[in-house]
């Protein structure tokens, strides 16, 4: 199974001229955490066919402001990250096992966000079943493993946003081991509920790697994204970007989309849980049981055998040890 395929039924698009552009407005304004009101636009890319854009933008909700208390999270930043194709004949296969030792760094405010070590395990138990495929997706062949924890009482830390000062600080002081080593930095993540980079950064900014991930979507920290975004798969949504995954829905009908055979065109990210959704003309329903669509965590339940091909052969080519 190629990892990049021949050309995708979303391909032959491509030349003709880049996918979906909207801008969204979207206000979060919860009480007492996160009042803030933020733009992101729904896009794709144009670019050379081994390397791609990250857009990774939220569908929400649509129209100027949300009423104070109604949740409209926005999940990701838009980012100018991007992903290189790992070489075609690089695989991994059904027998392949990586353990991935993991660095979880707890960022918080006195008590505030100062996450407990039964919370930390339960993060790191809900991305080991989704990757296991022990709730109905396929085995990836990755496993995490708890390496260290780090406990930092620092405010500015704690809300720190998407590529500011804070963000490099925190993780020029707290980023431990090599590229083989996932850092989980576990904070307010800003507006959003998480951010991760992609595996092939260059060594000066190799710091930066890992994912950031809002300490109240891990499970039982907290009741403010109750039914929505409460069970821990925010942290296995961003390490799927971290093994190179784009979302099922990147670049829309129209565009090359996420690289991968077994997951349909997708127009739009999705919202909560609509079974049936179908954006596109072409064969297949919308992925909206995959953990890199922007469903509720309860309606994530899979990667797929072609999505593990590719976090295998990113592994390989970038990561390894």
């Amino acid at each position: 199974m190629s990892v990049v395929p021949s050309p995708h039924r979303r391909h032959v698009f491509f030349a003709l001229a880049c996918a979906l552009a909207a801008v969204l407005a979207v206000a979060v304004s919860p009480a007492g955490a996160k009042a803030v009101q933020a733009r992101a636009s729904l896009g794709a890319f144009c670019g050379a066919a081994s390397t791609s854009q990250f857009t990774s933008l939220s569908r929400l909700g649509v129209g100027a402001t949300a009423a104070r208390g109604e949740s409209r999270e926005l999940r990701e930043p838009a980012s100018t990250e991007t992903a290189i194709e790992a070489p075609a004949g690089v695989k991994g296969g059904k027998n392949f096992r990586a353990t991935i030792p993991v660095y979880f760094h707890v960022v918080h405010d006195g008590a505030l966000a100062n996450l407990t070590q039964k919370q930390i395990d339960d993060q790191i138990r809900v991305m080991n079943f989704g990757f296991a495929g022990l709730e109905g997706g396929y085995d990836t062949g990755f496993r995490f493993e708890l390496a260290g924890v780090t406990r930092t009482d620092n405010a500015q830390w704690l809300h720190h946003g998407y590529g500011d000062k804070y963000e490099r600080e925190m993780k020029r002081a707290l980023h431990q081991g090599g590229r083989e080593a996932l850092n989980i930095y576990s904070t307010d993540a800003d507006v959003y509920l998480g951010w991760a980079y992609f595996p092939n950064l260059s060594d000066s900014r190799l710091y930066l790697d890992g994912i950031v991930v809002d300490w109240e979507s891990m499970p039982g920290t907290s009741t403010r994204y109750a039914g929505r975004y409460d069970l821990g798969k925010t942290g296995t949504h961003e390490a799927g970007h971290w093994l190179n995954l784009y979302h099922v829905f990147q670049g829309g009908c129209n565009n090359y989309g996420d690289y991968i055979e077994d997951t349909p065109p997708q127009l739009v990210a999705t919202r909560g849980c609509p079974i049936g959704q179908d954006t596109c003309s072409e064969p297949g329903v919308d992925s909206i049981h995959n953990y890199m669509d922007y469903s509720f965590d309860s309606c994530y339940f899979e990667f797929t055998e072609d999505q593990a091909a590719r976090m295998q052969a990113a592994w390989l080519t970038f990561r390894a040890p």
